[in-house]
């Protein structure tokens, strides 16, 4: 059984047409990463599958259930994590409050986890959420929907605006989510790093899939990546050294990150 199936989203915004009979499909345990320049749909499919803009015509199947325009919060029950673009964590509550937003669902994370995962949370605990960095935020945004405990985890750009070295962080942690077994869909600019983790890439281009295939093929196909995805081919060096840039980044506030 796929994690997820979508045939035929055609979604719109008023009248504007966006996406135009999409599919995209999650195989279970696995990790498949939607690539594409900016404004070719990306967040809109996302969007559609979840349920926050539903498709006008199409079918969402979620492990093998039919969620078609179910609200998100139905979504969410059917085992759906869901980290949106620009992190939206509470600015007024404390990490620790953040964490305990989430409805309690049976499975092996909690904030205990969390803070082992997320040593950085830990130490910042009960600093409210406009005082973390990007970076923080990011991990604390990721670390809210793997409260969840959902069998799918999608998310939304998770390094925008993030230095190398927080780049590198978030993708060990979504490397570790289908370590544990779980199925996930990223959406993302960093072509390169995204493709180093996933298992299967589907490029977008002006509302329609453009794209299938293993994410090494698309890997080798570096003319492909530079006219459907928009993006560098260039390598990101996830080495152990650190740059005081980054390290500055890392500590600086959110609003000077992302």
């Amino acid at each position: 059984m796929n994690a997820l199936e979508a045939t035929g989203l055609n979604t719109y915004y008023g009248k504007s047409h966006i996406l135009h009979d999409v599919g995209i499909t999650v195989a279970e345990g696995k990790i498949t990463t939607l690539l594409g320049r900016n404004g070719a749909g990306k967040s809109t499919t996302l969007r559609s599958l979840v349920g926050l803009t539903p498709p006008r015509t199409g079918k969402v199947m979620i492990f093998g259930k039919d969620m078609t325009r179910s609200a998100p919060y139905r979504v969410a029950r059917h085992g759906v994590g869901f980290v949106p673009e620009g992190r939206k964590i509470f600015p007024h509550l404390t990490v620790e409050d953040n964490l305990r937003v989430p409805l309690e669902r049976p499975g092996p994370w909690n904030i205990a986890r969390v803070y082992q995962t997320f040593p950085r949370l830990e130490e910042r605990k009960m600093n409210k959420g406009r005082q973390l960095s990007g970076g923080e935020q990011e991990m604390l945004s990721i670390a809210r929907a793997l409260l969840l405990n959902p069998k799918l985890l999608i998310l939304d750009e998770p390094s925008q605006g993030l230095a190398p070295l927080i780049v590198k962080e978030v993708f060990r942690i979504v490397e570790q989510t289908k370590a544990d077994g779980m199925s996930v869909l990223l959406v993302e600019q960093n072509v390169h790093a995204s493709l180093l983790i996933s298992d299967y890439a589907f490029v977008i281009d002006h509302g329609v899939m453009a794209w299938s295939g293993t994410a090494s093929d698309l890997m080798a196909d570096q003319e492909r990546i530079q006219s459907l995805a928009g993006a560098s081919a260039e390598e990101w060096s996830f080495d152990d050294d650190t740059t005081e840039a980054e390290e500055r980044a890392f500590n600086a506030p959110a609003s000077a990150v992302a």
